[in-house]
């Protein structure tokens, strides 16, 4: 029987603010808090809150025939609370109607996958995601999405170490040659993790085409699309629908109706026996066809569908090998705001900003001029933020001396705490006493 697994990806970019270097050293806050206020607060008010108010009264109209997924980046979750608070509330709600999944995926929504010495950093950003979906929501994530997509042998090997049961890529063309991304395939390290394709086709049809009045398809049914749905071999079960949530209302106006084209989908696909699954019920109720190889990182972003559009000059991999060369070293460090600040300096977009791609020339790059300027203005953010790392954690020591350096610290606060303990238990003793012995001189004196 076909399923379609519904997947949508929540994530905000952190503003970063027009920093000179003459304010290395001066100035340790780097953001656009006005950008980010009214960043946030525009696509929530035209695409988060309507469309999931959508997807929840598809859910409960549904009667649990609908289902969905959602990943949400740990830097989006922490602007929503901040500025759109509400959003959090509808995702609650979305989730107590039991038809929806949420998914792992790098806190950040960064590339430390892709970075030399990654695991260790790889996986401490995708249990920090973990650790606050399951404080907002109840749950621990069992399948995987990374940023944009990004696989390979590697990364699955990782994340199926990790135990996760599940990961979602894209279903690139170079990758999957002539065979079809509608089937459930696995690692090629690892045969316990299954992977989900994605078809970019049926997936941009509806998140890029659908109000383009010059689209072939234009206006496209739900009765239509599900008929294509429909149409493919009998063999061919799982149908994997990427999206970015904010294609309803940003990319996709509202006034194009796609929400009530969303709405119609479910009784339409229940008409035709089609199913929805969450990524979690896929895995466990299909079974994979073959292995699936894939020797170098891909992504679902460009015609490329690899990382060139992070990585692929060399102002980006210059800034991407400075930041990460501090990798383990911000590990050590209990600084809070440092913390912060690598999550939020990690985003991809920072370095999606630099690209010098001919079909990204188009693209909004915010307060940047050209990508040389984001370049520019990324390595003046980076250089104070390394020094302020450098403060924290000497660079006079290696990180095997930061790693017992910060051991004794833990230990001596385990052994401080542990007294405190004794120090609290005895004071409690020496006032239990007395209070004891008058209680037994009452006792005695009534008897008398």
């Amino acid at each position: 029987m076909k399923t379609i697994c519904l997947y949508f990806e929540i994530h905000q970019i952190v503003h970063l603010k027009r920093y000179r270097f003459f304010d290395i050293g001066t100035d340790h806050y780097y953001y656009d808090d006005y950008a980010n206020e009214a960043s946030i607060n525009h696509i929530a008010e035209n695409s988060y809150i309507p469309a999931l108010k959508t997807l929840i009264q598809m859910a409960k109209d549904s009667k649990g025939y609908f289902k969905v997924a959602l990943s949400l980046s740990g830097v989006g979750l922490e602007q929503l609370e901040q500025y759109a608070p509400v959003v959090i509330d509808l995702l609650k709600e979305l989730n107590e109607t039991g038809c929806c999944e949420f998914l792992a995926e790098p806190y950040s929504h960064g590339l430390s996958s892709l970075a030399e010495n990654w695991e260790d950093g790889f996986r401490e950003d995708v249990m920090m995601l973990c650790d606050k979906i399951y404080e907002l929501f109840g749950s621990r994530p069992k399948v995987f999405r990374n940023s944009s997509l990004i696989y390979d042998d590697e990364i699955g090997s990782v994340v199926a170490d990790m135990g996760f049961k599940g990961v979602l890529t894209e279903g690139a063309k170079h990758i999957l040659g002539w065979k079809s991304p509608h089937y459930l395939y696995h690692c090629a390290l690892n045969p316990n993790l299954k992977i989900l394709l994605r078809d970019y086709k049926l997936s941009d049809d509806i998140s890029l085409r659908f109000s383009n009045p010059s689209w072939k398809s234009y206006p496209l049914m739900s009765g239509t699309y599900v008929d294509w749905i429909a149409s493919f071999p009998e063999e061919e079960e799982v149908i994997n629908i990427f999206m970015h949530l904010c294609a309803f209302g940003i990319y996709q106006p509202l006034s194009s109706n796609i929400l009530e084209f969303m709405k119609a989908l479910p009784e339409a696909a229940r008409k035709r026996g089609i199913t929805f699954s969450t990524p979690s019920e896929v895995v466990d109720n299909y079974k994979s066809i073959a292995p699936l190889e894939v020797a170098y990182p891909m992504s679902w972003v460009d015609e490329e569908r690899d990382t060139s559009c992070w990585l692929g000059n060399v102002m980006q991999r210059e800034a991407f090998d400075k930041l990460y060369s501090i990798g383990d070293r911000v590990r050590l460090c209990t600084d809070r705001r440092i913390r912060q600040d690598w999550n939020y300096l990690q985003a991809s977009n920072n370095f999606r900003f630099m690209t010098t791609k001919n079909n990204a020339v188009t693209m909004d790059r915010g307060i940047y001029e050209s990508p040389y300027d984001a370049f520019t203005n990324y390595m003046n953010i980076l250089a104070d933020f390394i020094n302020r790392v450098y403060w924290a954690m000497p660079a006079d020591m290696d990180i095997e001396e930061l790693n017992a350096f910060q051991t004794t610290i833990r230990n001596q606060d385990k052994e401080i705490q542990s007294l405190e303990k004794q120090i609290a238990r005895l004071k409690a003793s020496k006032e239990t006493k007395p209070k004891a012995a008058k209680q037994k001189q009452a006792k005695a004196d009534s008897k008398k």
